[in-house]
């Protein structure tokens, strides 16, 4: 049996430029960080039994992987050349289409598992890369690169895009009471909505060529949001968080609507310095910047305008920043001696 898990990430500024249509016409570069909150992904090897099974919120069990639902595990098992004898569960500490980038989370797990399971060792970069090349070339989705880097890497990074395809990782050495403080800053709400980031990408993708000169100006502020976040402006990094949010919305109609705008006034109004919807947008979760005294009053605003729109998931999710990535947690192959039965 092997066990992965693979972290979730907050992104700050910078998100939308990790698209390939944009970075090839002008690099992209995002800020983000890995939170303690995992997808977890099982594989137990099972030579006497010819099927390949899959359980997340289904189960399956069928004789080949293309007879698999599951698109992302059939890919990779067809890929891979893996035909028979293994069961692969999944599991999460969060629900699926929250904005935290748990879809590639999985996937970086999943590769990161499943190359073990043929006796191969990967690090951070090929884990990335495969997990990008299942999502985008194999399943052909209109998504970014930044959510497969920031899992396998894990931490504080900038996450630089390059026109030839290529991607460098740029880890943050901040000192950790400097980390604390920020981390102490941040409230992220799970909104109750969830969405498919793929149809948000969608009409944001077709817009990238008219929105270019947004998107420059997108990854440009992950160079002034690091300095003030070295510096400890705090209040600074809410007001460019606020910027970002401005600029995130006008690329596509879908990345807000009338609840997110309701729920992310109702945050400024109560004293949050800036904040963003999280990941592709339509709905997950909502991250603030915050005074810390004005904390709780956003935390009850925000519980009030949740329960005027009549939304019954809404919940605040408590962050801590992990430093590491995807990692390989139990693999009984090597506790064996390499025998695999």
């Amino acid at each position: 049996m092997i066990v992965v898990r693979a972290p979730l990430r907050i992104s700050f500024v910078g998100g939308g430029t990790d698209l390939p249509d944009f970075y090839q016409r002008s690099p992209g570069r995002v800020i983000s960080t890995t939170v303690d909150k995992y997808v977890y992904v099982v594989i137990n090897r099972t030579p006497l039994i010819p099927y390949i099974s899959a359980r997340y919120s289904i189960s399956e069990t069928v004789k080949k992987p293309a007879l698999l639902e599951h698109t992302r595990i059939k890919a990779a098992l067809l890929d891979l050349g893996i035909k028979k004898g293994i069961e692969i569960a999944s599991f999460a500490s969060l629900p699926a289409k929250t904005g935290l980038g748990s879809s590639s989370s999985f996937s970086v797990a999943l590769l990161k598992g499943l190359s073990a399971f043929l006796g191969k060792k990967l690090d951070s970069a090929e884990a990335a890369e495969l997990a990008c090349r299942l999502e985008l070339t194999l399943l052909g989705e209109p998504i970014g690169k930044q959510d497969q880097y920031a899992a396998a890497f894990g931490g504080l990074n900038i996450i630089d895009f390059q026109s030839d395809n290529s991607v460098v990782v740029k880890p943050l050495l901040l000192d950790y009471r400097k980390k604390l403080e920020f981390e102490n800053h941040l409230l992220v709400f799970f909104t109750g909505l969830t969405r498919d980031a793929s149809s948000v990408l969608k009409e944001q993708k077709v817009n990238i060529q008219k929105k270019i000169k947004v998107l420059k100006k997108m990854a440009n502020s992950v160079e002034e949001f690091t300095k003030y976040l070295f510096a400890g402006k705090i209040i600074m990094l809410g007001k460019l968080l606020h910027e970002a949010w401005l600029y995130k919305k006008s690329l596509a109609s879908t990345i807000s609507n009338s609840v997110i705008n309701e729920l992310y006034m109702g945050g400024i109004k109560a004293g949050a310095w800036g904040g963003k919807i999280l990941g592709a947008g339509g709905g997950g979760c909502l991250l603030f910047i915050t005074p810390l005294e004005k904390k709780q009053s956003i935390r009850k605003a925000l519980k009030k305008k949740a329960q005027s729109l009549k939304l019954l998931e809404f919940r605040e999710i408590p962050i801590r920043f992990v430093q590491s990535g995807a990692e390989i947690l139990f693999n009984a192959d090597l506790k064996n001696n390499g025998k695999l039965y």
